[in-house]
């Protein structure tokens, strides 16, 4: 018998977030990505686009600035999306991190995230 695994939802990786929508931004996403729920997401400077975090990079993405909370696939044009832009309680164990990243740049990440009131537990 096969194993099907499946990939987080929507929202899945939240414990809690701020009454009504207040956790939540519209923002403009990099052209093309594909990113699932729970990317944690960095912010371009020069652009203002989000994209995942990547803390080689010197171009504002190297800083943590949210969330994506539902899958977004973006073409050429890029697109909108929606980030847990701040006051949230996350599962650290659903959020998806930049591969090879290390614990320094995870921790860092991290408390990038505590600034914004996002704060990270466990199962």
């Amino acid at each position: 018998m096969s194993v099907k695994t499946e990939s987080v939802y929507t929202g899945e990786f939240l414990v809690s977030e701020g009454n009504n929508t207040i956790s939540r931004e519209q923002v403009p996403v990099a052209a093309n990505l594909t990113m699932e729920p729970g990317t944690v997401v960095g912010k371009e400077t020069a652009t203002g686009e989000f994209k995942p975090l990547d803390p080689a990079a010197s171009d504002g993405t190297e800083n943590a600035a949210g969330i994506l909370y539902a899958g977004k696939v973006t073409d050429a044009s890029g697109g909108d999306g929606v980030i847990i832009a701040r006051l949230a309680e996350v599962v650290d164990s659903l959020l998806i991190w930049p591969a090879g990243i290390t614990d320094e740049q995870k921790t860092a990440a991290v408390d990038q995230l505590a600034g914004l009131d996002i704060i990270l537990r466990s199962e």
